[in-house]
């Protein structure tokens, strides 16, 4: 080594004493383990406990069926719909919060399928993508007589044709953290004349996503990653604003009837993104996630993209001088373009190595066969996080 190993140590203090999100950190509920499983569980920010409570306490026990109107209940979705907006690069009215990633999914596909119209009868899905959305995939292929084509996305561009209907891509691979180019792919599907769905999963929260600038028709996402809304939050879809009326969700329900306490027994879709929402809001979660997306006031997407870029850079070099040559191999591509905000390292017996690790206090997870992952939430991960993290690993694996 060129230097000693302590001047990383070093550097790193001098980092987190230059880090313009450092006091973003006293927002969350955290201890002295160093946490980098934000891309599969965000931290507890502090404000959520008391604000259930009230939820619970006042609102439900106390106000009880009258919150539904007085408490905001009824506008849940698309009110924190219109505070994420801003997260992944939205105007207000397009995004509404509810149900699974998956069901969010499910709605796209064939709303997707429905919009592109008559002709076109295949659907394209990334082959690397996380298992259900293949899963809905192939199930909204069926219903809906596509023919599914698993592709990988950067082949994309040459699979499609005049009968391609609709394009599921991941923004991030949640294997890899590989970042797909959706400004490029966007524009590739419209170009065939299909309609683009994408899944934010691991980029929400953690990079700009720029769904009005880019033209996304249809995207999903889950908010208990980086957005920190607790274990099985409810997800969301965006539907862009120019094709809410074009939009036909395959599963129509009172809250998204036209006329929801009409009781008629004619469906009458919402008018906007409102036609997104299927039944009754799952209130409890769906307000602690709107607390928890208070740690985003004043915070830009830029500046953490900025210093997600800066965290994964350092750990990258950490790994390199901590851990000896061959004992891991980096998944992650290392330019920034290409780059979510995980790192995800390949090594011999990987799920007793991670086990180990967190056994010392560094959590991230692990992914078979042999993949370590860690993620990098820049709100509460700091760069001595990242130099510890780096050093155990090292002396875990030796």
């Amino acid at each position: 080594m060129s230097e000693p190993v302590s001047e990383l140590a070093v550097r790193a203090e001098k980092l987190d004493a230059a880090d313009e999100l450092r006091g973003s950190r006293d927002a969350f509920v955290l201890d002295d383990v160093t946490y980098l499983d934000g891309n599969s569980l965000g931290a507890l920010p502090a404000v959520v406990p008391g604000r259930i409570e009230d939820v619970v306490r006042r609102q439900w026990g106390e106000l009880r069926i009258r919150s539904w109107e007085e408490s905001g209940w009824w506008t849940a979705p698309e009110r924190i719909g219109d505070r994420i907006a801003p997260l992944v690069g939205a105007a207000p009215g397009q995004i509404v919060v509810g149900d699974s990633t998956s069901v969010n999914v499910f709605k796209a596909l064939v709303g997707a399928v429905r919009m592109a119209g008559e002709g076109r009868d295949e659907l394209l899905v990334d082959a690397t993508t996380f298992p259900t959305d293949g899963y809905i995939a192939e199930s909204a292929a069926r219903m809906t007589g596509c023919t599914l084509r698993p592709v990988a996305p950067a082949d994309v561009p040459g699979a499609l044709g005049d009968r391609t209907a609709a394009v599921l891509l991941n923004h991030v691979d949640y294997r890899t953290g590989r970042l797909h180019d959706l400004p490029a792919l966007t524009a590739a599907v419209h170009e065939a004349g299909a309609v683009a769905v994408w899944d934010l999963c691991h980029s929400a929260g953690a990079l700009p996503v720029g769904l009005d600038e880019h033209g996304v028709d249809l995207a999903v996402g889950c908010t208990y990653k980086y957005l920190n809304g607790g274990p099985g939050s409810p997800a969301y879809l965006y539907v862009r604003r120019d094709v809410q009326d074009r939009f036909d969700s395959p599963l129509p329900g009172w809250n998204s009837h036209a006329e929801p306490f009409g009781m008629r027994s004619e469906y009458e879709a919402a008018p906007g993104a409102l036609r997104g929402r299927v039944g009754t809001p799952d209130i409890l979660s769906m307000l602690a996630l709107e607390a928890a997306l208070e740690v985003w006031d004043g915070v830009s997407v830029e500046a953490v993209r900025a210093k997600s870029l800066a965290l994964t850079d350092f750990f990258l070099e950490c790994v390199e001088r901590y851990v000896p040559e061959g004992g891991v191999e980096c998944l992650t591509p290392v330019a920034h373009g290409e780059r979510g905000s995980q790192i995800a390292l390949r090594c011999h017996d990987a799920g007793a190595v991670m086990k180990r690790l967190i056994e010392r206090g560094v959590v991230g997870d692990f992914r078979a066969p042999d993949v370590l992952r860690f993620g990098f939430t820049p709100l509460y991960v700091g760069f001595a996080d990242v130099e510890r993290a780096a050093r155990v690993l090292a002396e875990t694996l030796a």
